[in-house]
């Protein structure tokens, strides 16, 4: 019986599991995004949350601990180095997983998990929204310039090249 065992098992065996979760892990944090069936997503989020928070303490022992996980040097630098940085102010949830809909072959449903600092395309819709919400008063705030007679000589000096 399965009782109290709530995590999906994906048909493996545990040391295949946690190799496969680790690769898959290493895998994100070099290309920021992957391409997978939503199972594995699901489940490599749950693995994959955790270490990423670890690297928010850049000390020896934290280090220490991811490099047991994921056993890449150039990955765990990567983390410590690049991403970290980017989820410093973050409290959690540094993946995102986007379906995409079904296998041709075996009919599985897949999708994207990427890291939510990563994408390009949403960052960019955000500020751009950003900047056009502005705050608009009846006032003006820009006091009136007084009238020059720089347009009038513009004017004259557009009429005589003609």
């Amino acid at each position: 019986m399965r009782h109290n065992k709530k995590f999906n098992h994906l048909s493996r065996k545990k040391a295949h599991r946690d190799a496969l979760l680790a690769n898959m892990t290493i895998s994100l944090i070099m290309h920021k995004r992957i391409f997978t069936t939503l199972a594995k997503a699901k489940a490599l989020r749950s693995y994959a949350e955790p270490i990423i928070n670890r690297a928010k303490n850049d000390d020896t022992a934290s280090r220490r601990v991811v490099f047991s996980y994921l056993q890449n040097k150039q990955a765990v630098s990567i983390l410590f180095n690049e991403i970290a940085q980017k989820i410093a102010d973050r409290p959690g949830g540094y993946t995102r997983i986007l379906k995409l809909g079904n296998r041709l072959g075996d009919n599985a449903k897949t999708c994207f998990i990427e890291l939510v600092d990563y994408n390009e395309a949403l960052l960019g819709e955000k500020k751009d929204a950003a900047k056009k919400a502005t705050r608009r008063s009846r006032r003006s705030t820009k006091k009136a310039a007084p009238a020059t007679e720089a347009p009038a000589q513009e004017q004259a000096e557009e009429k005589a090249a003609e």
